[in-house]
């Protein structure tokens, strides 16, 4: 039996008045997820323990069936994996956005979309002019995803960053890192210092300049977040006795493949935007079934459109995602195959930022029973005959599902 498994990333979402009070799931056109939910079987999900913070990491190791209290360091080192950066036991690492600062706010977490070339220009002059501070790395990532390596840190700091995407239009000055704890001082001090001398690098930088000039918003910053250590985790052929394959533009889903055991299949145009390369996607997911179990296919762009708090985007996000990516996987699969369709988490259009509510999902299998429900959303799921269930109880559920009848 093959597995199917298509995570579309902050797909969920609450009533939007400007979509007659849909959820961008009920608004879109998506008869594949439909279709899924029709023939198969669905249920809620909560991903997120109580405790931890909502997003992608913690919430995706949940749906791969690795409890995230136990194996959730942080996200730094996870999507640091995904870029082949060496960590050694006592290393941290940490996410390092370029974002857009004016007059003392944050006021873009993503530097709009900075390009890759631009990007590794600013982080290149951080090396030369950083790099001196401490026992600091900058490593080059994609568009604003860079990271920060802190070597040798011996204490066990508890650091509070704030996620930049939930601090849009906040003073830097009230949510710089805090230490909770007394040997996390000199880290924060490090922290807050590399993130003040950052602007000073990267003003007038000449790749800042020519963006300022096109009208574009300028990376003059930094902010590093997400730290931890690097996880230790059984593989997923070890969990469960499947071999696996990962297709994601995003770092902390390779990363969480790598930790993993999984092959990590790179696909050309994977973007992590509403431009991805869906068709690739489909293409390659296609390929890797066929060397292996089990595949599962990460989708960025409708939690891009919900952090931008764009529902016209979201809704497209997820149109596209079902015509272009899953529309082609259902046309082109061959022999039976286990199929799920479920978001990681919602990223509501009104708050633009990560929640735990619990998630709809939809499984479909050869031998499966339909439970009447023939819509894929956060409504219909509650109907389903699957149920509300938590966490790790959703992995070992889908791989069951060969065997239903």
């Amino acid at each position: 039996m093959k597995y199917l498994l298509i995570v579309g990333d902050g797909m969920a979402d609450y009533p939007v008045p400007e979509l007659d009070n849909k959820t961008p799931l009920q608004a879109a056109n998506k008869p594949n997820m439909d279709m899924i939910a029709t023939k198969g079987c669905s249920g809620l999900l909560r991903t997120v323990p109580e405790g931890l913070t909502p997003g992608s990491g913690t919430a995706i190791l949940s749906v791969l069936g690795y409890d995230p209290t136990r194996y959730y360091t942080g996200r730094g080192p996870f999507e640091a994996a995904a870029r082949n950066i060496r960590l050694d036991e006592n290393d941290v690492a940490y996410r390092c956005n370029l974002i857009t600062e004016k007059d003392g706010i944050l006021i873009d977490y993503s530097a709009d979309h900075i390009t890759n070339s631009e990007s590794a220009e600013l982080i290149e002059s951080l090396k030369r002019n950083l790099e001196n501070l401490g026992e600091v790395e900058f490593f080059a990532g994609l568009s604003y995803r860079n990271f920060l390596i802190l070597r040798n840190y011996l204490h066990n700091e508890i650091v509070e960053c704030t996620p930049p995407h939930d601090a849009i239009g906040t003073e830097i000055s009230k949510i710089l890192p805090k230490a909770k704890s007394k040997e996390a001082k000199s880290t924060v001090n490090l922290l807050n210092r590399l993130i003040l001398d950052s602007k000073k690098v990267l003003e007038h930088h000449s790749v800042n300049v020519a963006r300022k000039k096109s009208g574009k918003r300028p990376g003059n910053m930094i902010w590093p977040w997400g730290g931890g250590r690097k996880p230790t985790m059984p593989t997923y052929k070890e969990k469960y006795g499947v071999d696996a394959a990962v297709i994601s533009a995003v770092d902390l889903v390779k990363g969480i493949g790598v930790y993993a055991g999984m092959k990590v299949v790179d696909v050309p145009g994977a973007t992590g935007l509403y431009d991805t390369n869906y068709e690739g996607k489909a293409k390659f997911a296609l390929e890797a079934l066929e060397g292996h179990d089990m595949v599962f296919v990460h989708v960025e762009a409708p939690d891009e459109a919900g952090h931008s708090r764009d529902y016209k985007l979201k809704v497209k996000t997820i149109e596209d995602l079902d015509k272009r990516l899953l529309g082609h996987l259902l046309d082109e699969l061959k022999g039976d195959c286990v199929i799920a369709v479920l978001p990681d988490h919602p990223t509501p259009i009104k708050i633009g930022t990560h929640t735990r509510d619990p998630v709809p999902f939809a499984i479909y299998a050869p031998s499966i029973e339909a439970d009447g429900v023939e819509k894929f959303d956060e409504v219909s799921a509650k109907s389903g005959r699957f149920g509300s269930i938590e966490g790790e109880e959703f992995m070992s559920l889908f791989l069951r599902k060969g065997a239903i009848k």
